[in-house]
């Protein structure tokens, strides 16, 4: 399934998680900024919070302008007025609330992976805790949602955010995708000051930062689930229940989508060989990385290379 949305062009996939939940990912193309603006008045039923019950695999920051909204996020119903920012973790299972969004209510959500923040970072949801811009994000709890209040003082610098945001992607003009990082990065700071007076603990579960400092030191080996499982302590059967009702995906799929980042920064920034990148992220053979590749992202390695440049 594909949805193309917003004039970010966000193009996204589905898939089913180990409990049956509808996950959308958020796939990239070469060239463009990983983030997404859409921005709507009353309830748009063909705007994609209005899928049935979903998660993401990348971040949501949803902010209300005017009137009233309702989101339904892990079974917890939120009610959101002028001035709401609303962030939702990846993972987490959001059930939109139709016929519960004023006529006159106006809205915007933002739509990004970690990386179009800090395509260095190492692995995202481990990563968060220390990030000063994604912590907000993690909330006073293990992921979910979180509903922060911006002072009516400072709602016209969001609006100016937002609009501006989206004006670069829609516009497309020389330099635009550094301006939407930018733009992004100002939204963020702005939200991590609200989150200052949010008590709580931001720590990621334990089993989570060691299996991703696990695949972050080994996602250039031939690392497989077992090789995880061991290096954790625990079965693979338990390591997959755990991580697939956590986070949406498998250990497997973790293990891809850091290779798969990898190999960006590398076909982006260097001039290695597209075998010696397959090398460089950890697999033996380059057909096989292409094949990867492409199912990732829609193109080769070297078409990818090509339109970034």
């Amino acid at each position: 399934m594909e949805l193309s949305s917003g004039p970010g062009d966000l193009l996204r996939r589905s898939r089913r998680n180990a409990q049956g939940v509808l996950v959308v990912d958020y796939v990239r193309a070469a060239g463009l900024p990983s983030v997404t603006v859409v921005h709507w008045v009353g309830d748009r039923h063909e705007h994609p919070l209005t899928l049935d019950a979903h998660a993401h695999d990348f971040l949501v920051l949803f902010y209300v302008q005017r009137g009233e909204a309702s989101l339904r996020v892990d079974g917890r119903d939120w009610p959101l007025t002028a001035g709401d920012a609303f962030v939702v973790a990846p993972g987490t299972v959001i059930t939109p609330a139709r016929g519960r969004i004023g006529d006159d209510a106006e809205s915007w959500a933002v739509f990004f992976p970690a990386d179009a923040v800090d395509p260095a970072a190492a692995a995202p949801l481990a990563s968060w805790r220390t990030h000063p811009l994604l912590s907000p994000f993690i909330g006073n709890h293990r992921g979910g949602g979180q509903r922060l209040h911006v002072p009516a003082e400072q709602r016209a610098a969001w609006l100016g955010h937002l609009a501006d945001l989206e004006e670069e992607l829609r516009g497309r003009r020389d330099g635009y995708a550094d301006a939407a990082r930018a733009h992004l990065a100002l939204l963020l700071v702005r939200l991590g000051r609200l989150h200052v007076d949010v008590p709580g603990d931001a720590a990621v579960e334990p089993l989570l930062a060691a299996v991703f400092e696990v695949v972050e030191n080994r996602y250039h080996e031939p690392i497989s689930l077992r090789d995880v499982a061991e290096a954790v302590g625990l079965t693979t059967g338990h390591l997959t229940t755990a991580i697939g009702k956590r986070t949406g995906r498998t250990v497997q799929q973790w293990i891809t989508e850091r290779r798969m980042r990898e190999a960006r920064r590398l076909l982006a920034d260097t001039d290695l060989t597209v075998a010696e990148t397959a090398h460089r992220v950890g697999y033996r053979e380059a057909g096989y990385f292409i094949r990867r590749f492409r199912a990732a992202h829609g193109v080769t390695p070297s078409a990818w290379r090509e339109a970034g440049r």
